[in-house]
């Protein structure tokens, strides 16, 4: 069973396979970062929430967090998405699910009464300091990006 992360928790420390080259959990620059869960690239909406942290990255980046994005997809299938979907935000490849397990996003999840395992949709706001200082889960994408950019 995977761990539960919440706010007041450090962050689980990893290093994973971006698309900027590795990324670091937590930030080791001295920034704080939003890290987004989302289970598939180039889904309509996993390309909404993406699209809208890129849109949004300038104000993230001004109030000194940094955004990454995770999915179990390859680096070569978010090098498509990015280029596709003209994303600026960093992608990190979680293919073995370490990530996940560690944030506790990997979960059974059902559609149309099948039963399976899958990303829930989450963020985590993480502190300079490396604490947890937010999370939501079971993200719905329309106004999310917002709620977290007012947070700071």
């Amino acid at each position: 069973m995977a761990a539960v992360v919440t706010a007041g928790d450090p962050a689980p420390t990893l290093k994973l396979p971006g698309s900027d080259g590795d990324i670091s959990i937590p930030s080791q620059n001295g920034r704080g970062q939003v890290v987004f869960f989302y289970p598939k690239d180039n889904t309509p909406g996993c390309t909404t929430e993406a699209k809208a942290f890129s849109e949004h990255q300038e104000a993230f980046e001004k109030a000194g967090y940094d955004i990454v994005g995770i999915s179990r997809d390859s680096l070569a299938s978010h090098e498509k998405f990015i280029e596709k979907q003209g994303l600026t935000v960093p992608l990190a490849s979680d293919e073995d699910g370490s990530a996940c397990e560690a944030f506790g996003v990997w979960v059974e999840k059902s559609m149309y009464g099948r039963k399976f395992m899958g990303i829930e949709r989450s963020t985590f706001l993480i502190g300079a300091d490396g604490t947890i200082i937010e999370t939501w889960r079971k993200v719905r994408v329309k106004g999310h990006v917002e709620a977290v950019l007012s947070l700071l």
